[in-house]
């Protein structure tokens, strides 16, 4: 055998090798991640994030020998889940949803994308989702119950929202009235404080003002009142002659004796 066939020979070896390697890398992988994932499982009682974690490592490890396999993929997205990152898983079964035609496949996927969905409160697109995979598997008895649940939730989580905004409404009421009581108390005050000025004003007006004039008596008043005088006058005088008079006389009479 020449050098050239023994070359070609070899070529050849290695391309029926490669794949052989890489397929019992990738089944290694696989047995690896779901080891783990089995593993994440056992203990219901709390989330084991490591173990879910060390599966989803291996997952990826496993597509990047071969990209596309549906069942690794649909793996990797509920590793996902089960580390509590709804929003990354949904965006996995999304993709997943697209890319498989098997009936059975593809409700799963659209029954792990509404749990997706609802873990992130998004209500509406879980509905839509449970709804998908039930016109694929109309009996699915989990998937009936996940659709009523969230039917559930997305009703409770209205009438919350209708609370809210209800009692925000109130609160909005409340300050409306307080407003109005504060002008109302701000229109008091200043009415008060006008009324107060203006008493002020008055009083200092009347302080400012000059004292009333005395009573005046009429011309006819006066001239009767001065003619009073007069008479009483003339009336005194004549006493007082007449006074004088008798004492004159009574000294006329003594010095006669």
């Amino acid at each position: 055998m020449n050098i050239v066939m023994k070359i070609l020979l070899i070529i050849l070896l290695a391309f029926i090798i490669t794949p052989q390697v890489f397929a019992q890398k990738e089944r290694k992988l696989i047995r690896e991640g779901n080891g783990y994932y089995n593993d994440g499982l056992k203990d219901t009682t709390k989330l084991d994030t490591i173990s879910f974690g060390k599966a989803e490592v291996a997952y990826r490890k496993a597509l990047d020998i071969k990209p596309d396999d549906f069942h690794w993929q649909f793996n990797l997205a509920n590793s996902l889940y089960k580390q509590n990152k709804p929003d990354q898983s949904a965006e996995e079964f999304e993709k997943l949803a697209d890319k498989t035609t098997v009936p059975a496949e593809k409700s799963m996927v659209y029954h792990n994308l509404g749990n997706s969905m609802l873990a992130q409160k998004k209500y509406d697109p879980s509905i839509d989702a449970y709804k998908k995979a039930l016109r694929i598997t109309p009996n699915d008895p989990e998937t009936k119950y996940n659709l009523a649940y969230a039917m559930k939730m997305k009703k409770k989580d209205e009438d919350q929202k209708k609370k809210d905004k209800d009692k925000d409404k109130d609160k909005d009421k409340d300050k409306d009235k307080k407003k109005d009581k504060d002008k109302k108390d701000q229109n008091k005050d200043q009415n008060k404080d006008k009324k107060d000025q203006n008493k002020d004003q008055q009083n200092k007006d009347q302080k400012q003002q000059p004292p009333p004039p005395q009573n005046k008596i009429s011309k006819q008043s006066a001239d009767q009142m001065l003619q009073a005088l007069e008479n009483d006058e003339k009336q005194t005088q004549e006493k007082v002659r007449k006074a004088q008079a008798v004492q004159t006389e009574r000294s006329k009479v003594d010095k006669n004796w």
